[in-house]
Order: structure tokens, then sequence, then C-alpha cells
């Protein structure tokens, strides 16, 4: 219990404070200073000579403050790409990450967003990923869509509230699903439901392809990843494909002109991060021409 406790406590004291992090390149020591940058401060003074990347210090596949995530690896390209030192703003993100990063000042860059949130201005997509299925291969489960008969009798994990609700719920499935509070319950992996799904605790789990992915590829046992398919022309809530865009604030057109220069030389190279991380991604398709393709409820980088 006293264990729980402190990792509660644990959790509320990284809510509220920040850490600033500088990095010279990649393997370098990094320079902590848990007393700069909190919200509410006073902003900092613009470096040109920086890029300054706002992320979470503990949500890996995408960052951590080890820079092992894919959204590090993408940002240190792009600063080097540019001549930047890469420094960092660390702020969980959950409600507010925006408002306590960016929009404070602290930060100038948004590396993972969805293209149409309208809180930003983004880049062109640099990548277009789905929600997957999760299953172990020797469960002897064949799931492709949500009328496959083995989803039927299985137990399904997902983050309450994420877009698969309303597939589950159109299909009478929602009494096969455990829902997870990763949202409010800070002192969880973003691993939990693959980690359920190798021991046995759920028979699949309907994660942000991004999650699934990653935690799949180092999972000890072997698992199946399977794209969901898309919902958004059944009903919008359930959109399960989103293009991924770098977001800034609205009024920096001339740090997305540069930012957006650096992802366009540096395609090829983005494209391998995410292969080698094993983050699924398909062709990016043109939202804003697709009627079909309507913004859904929220932005799902973190279920």
């Amino acid at each position: 219990m006293l264990k729980q406790l402190i990792k509660i406590a644990a959790a509320a004291t990284i809510c509220m404070m920040t850490a600033n992090v500088y990095a010279e390149g990649p393997g370098e020591s990094l320079d902590v200073d848990p007393e700069t940058g909190r919200g509410g401060e006073p902003r900092r003074t613009e470096d040109p000579n920086t890029f300054r990347v706002c992320a979470d210090q503990d949500n890996m596949p995408f960052s951590n403050n080890k820079q092992e995530g894919f959204e590090n690896k993408i940002a240190e390209l792009i600063a080097k790409d540019l001549g930047k030192k890469l420094e960092y703003q660390f702020w969980v993100d959950r409600f507010g990450f925006i408002r306590n990063t960016l929009n404070a000042y602290r930060c100038d860059v948004i590396m993972g967003t969805a293209s149409d949130v309208d809180m930003m201005l983004t880049s062109k997509p640099y990548y277009r990923s789905d929600y997957v299925f999760v299953y172990r291969k020797d469960s002897g489960l064949n799931i492709t869509n949500y009328d496959s008969p083995d989803l039927k009798k299985a137990v399904i994990g997902l983050v309450g509230m994420s877009p698969p609700t309303r597939p589950l719920s159109d299909h009478d499935l929602l009494g096969n699903a455990k829902p997870y509070r990763l949202w409010r319950d800070l002192d969880q992996p973003p691993s939990l439901l693959i980690d359920d799904v190798v021991k046995k605790d759920i028979d699949v789990a309907i994660v942000w392809g991004p999650i699934g992915g990653y935690y799949a590829k180092k999972a000890p046992v072997e698992l199946v990843v399977v794209p969901v398919p898309e919902y958004a022309q059944t009903n919008v809530h359930g959109k399960s494909y989103w293009n991924i865009s770098v977001g800034v604030r609205k009024k920096d057109k001339e740090r997305m002109a540069m930012i957006q220069g650096a992802l366009d030389r540096r395609k090829d190279d983005i494209l391998k991060i995410l292969d080698e991380y094993g983050i699924p991604h398909m062709p990016i398709v043109d939202e804003k021409n697709d009627e079909s393709e309507n913004r859904g409820d929220a932005i799902p980088k973190f279920y």
C-alpha cells in the first residue's frame, strides 16, 4: 500500500513540475534543472539557436527524459538538419499539456499531434497510423474486424472512452470490454494493455498503433498486430486512422516553414525511425478533401 501511495504522490509531483533538458547530441549527458520552466513563470527569452521541444518525460514509445522515444529521435534529426541545439521542456502529456508548455512559451514545438487539431498550426502530415488489434499468436484467435467470431468471445482491453469504444458499442461488444483508465492512472505504464495480453489477463487489446506496434515488438511472446477497420464512415466518433504532424503556435508561420523544410528533406530517415520502433504507418490521406475523414473525439496519441 505504501509503495502505491508513493507512486501516486510521485505522479502528482510530475504533474506540477517540469524539467528543462539540454542535449548537444545523441548519447551525451543531460543537464536537468527541475526549477526551470514552471508554469506561471515569465517566459524565456527566444534563442534562435535552439530547437525547443515540448514532450512527456515518461511516455514511450513517443518520448522520455532519456531521449529514447521515436519522437525524440525525430526531434534530434530535425534539430541536426537545422543546425540547432536540442532542448526539452517536459510536462505530463494529459489535459493542459499545450497550455502549460507551448502556449506558456516554455517550448516551441510538439513533435506529434493530429494534423487537424485546431489549437496549433500543424505541418503537413509526416506519417499516418491507426488503431490495432493485438493478441497472442499462440491464442489461436483470428481477429481482423469487429465482426470476427473470435472477438465476440474474447475479453477485450481498451482505454475507456477511446474511439474503439464506438464500434464495440455498435457491435454489442461492450459487455466483453475491460476498460483501462490510463488518462487518470498516471502511475500505470503505457505498455499496460500489451502486458496484460502477454499475461493472458485479456485476450485482445485495441490500442493506438504506435503503442501496440512498439510494445508487441518488445514482448517476450509473439504477438499478432492487425489494423482495425476505419470506422469514420460509419460513425466519426469511432475514427481509427489519423494523420500525424508537428505542431507549433498558430502565429509561428516562419518557424513552421523552417520545420516543414526539414521534414521534407528527412522524410526517408523519419520513415526508417518509425520502422525501427515498430510503428504501424500507411500512406497519408488528404483528409481535408475527403468528406469521410472527419475529426473524431480526441487525439489518440496516448491510448
